[in-house]
This record gives C-alpha cells, structure tokens and sequence, in this order.
C-alpha cells in the first residue's frame, strides 16, 4: 500500500509562485510514473504534468510554460513548481501513482489564485 502526501498549497496572488511537493510511502516510487491533476470547482479532474521514473516529462497545453514537474527519487518526492499563477489556477492539486490496477491518490491540496 502507498499513501502520498501533498504539501505547499495556499493562498497567492495572481503572478505569484508555489512550489507542491507530494511525498510517497513505500518502495515503488523510483520505478513509478508519477502525476499531478487538479480539479476545479464544478470542474472535472484534469491532468497538470506526468514525469517518468527518468525523468521525461508531458505537460497540459495550459501550463506548458509556467508548470515544472521534478522528482528526488532518493526522497520518494514529486515536485510541482507552479509560476506566473493565474486566477484560472485555483483548484486541489492532487498527486497520483498510476498503476495497472488502481491508482493511487493524495488527499490533494487546495491553490487559491486571488488578489
């Protein structure tokens, strides 16, 4: 069982940055892709950024530019560096392991973009 843990949400300004951080229990995440989704108020859940167990990354349309997604994988951690925020932002940013069954989820944590 893997249980992730996010951290780094809050309130910011609009042009502001954040940087989350989502840790995981266990011994897979080195061999895991992993993934960052948020979902909106009223929204559907979408997918942010995904990073391979090397290190390749994939990027939503709309935050290619202004996300980056990183990994430690000597600290088991999933990075998400969040810049030039815009109101648009603000959603639960939630980690994911994604696996043959199903996947794994943190408890997510809240973005607020609001001047």
């Amino acid at each position: 069982q893997v249980q992730l843990v996010e951290s780094g949400g809050g309130l910011v300004q609009p042009g502001g940055s954040l940087r989350l951080s989502c840790t995981a229990s266990g011994d897979l995440f080195s061999t895991s892709n992993m993934a960052w989704y948020r979902q909106a108020p009223g929204k559907q859940r979408e997918l942010v950024a995904r990073i391979s167990p090397g290190g390749t990354t994939t990027y939503a349309d709309s935050v290619k530019g202004r996300f980056t997604i990183s990994r430690d994988n000597a600290k088991n951690t999933v990075y998400l560096q969040i810049d030039s925020l815009k109101p648009e932002d603000t959603a639960v940013y939630y980690c994911n392991m994604p696996r043959v069954g199903p996947d794994y989820w943190g408890q997510g944590t809240q973005v607020t973009v609001s001047s």
